[in-house]
């Protein structure tokens, strides 16, 4: 894969409808409250370049994969309920104990990602996947929804209900809602060509990829 051209943008948008949203999301836009970004190189740990790949899913064609039905098995007992996002001292405090499991680059807050004023409609309407053990919340993530799109914007979960896969089990629930809900893509974010943290993403089926010239292509899911 080739270099990409190499992109640094960023700007400020309070809000934006769901068509806006669609539309800055297929161009490779992310965004963390009401700052826009995007950007198609970094610079990893150590000053080695990293090539970033936005990364969507075609809902219409998505099928699991073998270890996904096992995440959903083996979270079968969990309670899943979906509610505008808020962010809190609960929120936060789970923030705190998930963060622990960076070893680089490590958020300071939620507040990083979700704004702190109106998160369920800064810039555009948000929701939360909530996961709960019985009476216990263990994992939150915050799902953006457009017009024709839906886009997954972080995840946290305690780091005692790991063997649970979270991240993979909330991501589940994203794609499922996004389909019942009639939305056409779910953009995971971004990851990068070379390996990182962010191999995950790169798993699913149906994977498109940016390629920083307007284009979506095929992208094979890497093996599990």
């Amino acid at each position: 894969m080739e270099f990409p051209p190499l992109i640094f943008e960023e700007g400020n948008l309070p809000a934006a409808e769901p068509p806006l949203m669609d539309v800055l999301w297929a161009n490779g836009w992310r965004h963390f409250g009401s700052r826009f970004f995007r950007y198609s190189v970094s610079v990893a740990e150590g000053g080695s370049w990293q090539r970033i790949i936005p990364l969507r899913i075609d809902l219409a064609e998505f099928q699991l994969s073998k270890s996904q039905r096992r995440v959903l098995r083996q979270g079968a007992d969990l309670i899943v309920r979906i509610a505008p996002a808020i962010v809190d001292g609960l929120r936060e405090a789970m923030f705190h104990r998930h963060k622990a499991r960076f070893a680089s680059n490590v958020p300071e807050t939620l507040r990083d990602f979700m704004p702190e004023t109106a998160p369920s409609t800064t810039p555009c309407e948000c929701r939360e996947i909530q996961v709960w053990e019985r009476d216990r919340l263990i994992a939150i993530s915050y799902l953006d929804l457009g017009r024709e799109a839906a886009s997954s914007v972080y995840a946290i979960f305690e780091p005692d209900a790991a063997r649970r896969s979270p991240g993979i089990f909330t991501l589940l629930q994203e794609i499922e809602f996004a389909r019942a809900a009639g939305r056409r893509f779910l953009y995971l974010g971004y990851a990068t060509i070379e390996p990182s943290h962010y191999d995950y993403k790169k798993r699913f089926h149906c994977l498109q990829r940016f390629d920083w010239l307007g284009n979506w292509l095929p992208l094979r899911p890497e093996t599990e």
